[in-house]
């Protein structure tokens, strides 16, 4: 018996509803990005919100870790890649994985309102850059005062016999801001001058962290008078309280920038490059700005409370192509004369 003709419209219109909901569904569904980072873990919410207040069709999974663990997981991953894009990690790192033929090159929307040393020199870059940390040293007064310790004014200060025991620092293999204190101090004494301040050093220090905020938060905790950090975990801890001071040593401060690059081979390109367009917008560069007193956009940086008033003028000429060149000679001589005294990883 042949179906009628109202029973066959009927059908029709069914599978044309079924077609519909299909469709809109699959429009709808949000795009899952892995996305590898050294952010700070308490941003990470705060960035993947602000990023879907306007793109909420791209869902942010993170993978966060310090810089030197997600680095050397990128370079395993080579030929496997499980990243879709970047976004922050130290710009000697992505300098490294470029050579590496990592990186799929991409020029953002918005790229003319950087400074230009917050991107690759290529036509097309591979990496762009989003805002700057900058070294610094963590002193807690109260701690300093019991020990009777001084204030230190310099790098060379915390060579003085008096800070034996009393200093912490990152260790560059795991830290990106170990690694940004050791690459500077290379260049502010020189290649040979460098290594022996950080045989004078090791001689003083306490242990080696493998997280670079780790030394800020042991001294605001009192858990030891000086830690070797960086001035924005600096600030954040002082503004909840923290008897601390943010030290810029007199010789000059080492600094680097968090950047950006999408992983060659995604399969979720299009919404990789939604992400680095909005990663250097204004808006994602104000939100920056919070917490970074320097940020790539030109002409928009606002003072950040409690970044001493000499920190961006104390920032050396610093060689990102040294950096990122020397990397692996750099972290094996330091691995060879103070992996001792470095804390167990987790």
């Amino acid at each position: 018996m042949k179906p009628t003709v109202s029973t066959t419209a009927s059908k029709a219109v069914a599978a044309a509803l079924a077609a519909g909901l299909l469709m809109f569904s699959a429009a709808g569904r949000a795009v899952d990005l892995t996305v590898y980072t050294a952010v700070e873990a308490e941003d990470l919410k705060r960035y993947a919100d602000t990023f879907n207040e306007d793109h909420p069709d791209i869902n942010i999974k993170w993978v966060r870790d310090s810089t030197g663990i997600v680095t050397a997981k990128l370079l395993a991953e080579k030929n496997n890649p499980q990243a879709d894009i970047i976004w922050g990690l130290a710009g000697t790192s992505l300098l490294l994985m470029k050579a590496e033929g990592m990186m799929e090159p991409y020029r953002p929307k918005g790229l003319e309102n950087l400074d230009p040393k917050f991107y690759d020199s290529d036509p097309v870059p591979s990496w762009v850059g989003m805002d700057a940390w900058v070294a610094a040293i963590c002193y807690n007064t109260v701690e300093g005062a019991k020990h009777n310790l001084e204030a230190p004014d310099s790098w060379r200060d915390l060579l003085k016999p008096m800070y034996r025991g009393h200093v912490i620092m990152p260790n560059p293999n795991s830290s990106g801001t170990g690694f940004l204190d050791v690459s500077s101090w290379l260049q502010i004494f020189g290649e040979k001058g460098g290594w022996t301040y950080m045989d004078g050093l090791h001689r003083n220090i306490a242990r080696y962290t493998h997280s670079g905020s780790k030394p800020c938060k042991l001294a605001a905790a009192g858990e030891i008078p000086i830690g070797i950090s960086f001035a924005f975990r600096g600030a954040r801890s002082k503004e909840a309280g923290a008897p601390i001071e943010i030290i810029i040593p007199s010789e000059g401060i080492g600094w680097e920038m968090e950047a950006s690059a999408i992983i060659a081979g995604t399969d979720k390109l299009e919404a990789a490059k939604t992400l680095m367009d909005w990663s250097i917008s204004r808006k994602a560069m104000e939100m920056y700005n919070t917490a970074y007193a320097v940020v790539g956009y030109r002409g928009i940086a606002k003072p950040v409370k409690h970044f001493p008033p000499e920190t961006v003028s104390a920032m050396i000429d610093n060689d990102f192509e040294f950096a990122a060149n020397n990397r692996k000679r750099i972290l094996t001589e330091w691995q060879r004369r103070y992996d001792s005294k470095s804390e167990p990883k987790n």
